[in-house]
């Protein structure tokens, strides 16, 4: 199945929310928010986001990640690769905290998309201090 580049996105939010295997009430608001909010999406219906989520664990579960994230990169033009990382940094800081598989799952994203190290580095400082607390 041929994904959108909306659909693209939100696959990238979900692996990044299932790659600890836990995912919490409070990544499931974040999805709604970015979806909610962010441009990209202004074309999105919020009612597919569980036929797409589905989608994209029967693609993860039939073909593997590795197929999945080509797919993606295949689908996001190079500036929408940005942006998806984007949504998975969102994703997996959510919760202030990062655990090894939610570490390896946004190295996977990097590696999958043509993304320069400078740009990444800038992305996920500005996720920290979005999130930071007092």
């Amino acid at each position: 199945m041929q994904l959108t580049p909306a659909d693209a996105l939100v696959h990238v939010m979900v692996i990044t929310a299932v790659s600890d295997k836990d995912v919490n009430d409070h990544e499931l608001d974040r999805f709604a928010a970015l979806i909610g909010r962010w441009p990209v999406f202004e074309t999105f219906d919020l009612a597919r986001l569980p036929e797409v989520a589905t989608s994209c664990v029967d693609t993860v579960n039939k073909a593997g990640l590795d197929a999945l994230l080509g797919q993606i990169a295949e689908t996001l033009e190079p500036r929408l690769q940005e942006t998806a990382y984007a949504l998975a940094v969102e994703i997996a800081t959510v919760d202030l905290t990062l655990n090894q598989e939610e570490l390896r799952m946004l190295e996977m994203i990097r590696d999958a998309f043509a993304i320069d190290r400078l740009t990444t580095a800038a992305i996920e400082a500005s996720a920290r201090i979005r999130h930071r607390k007092l």
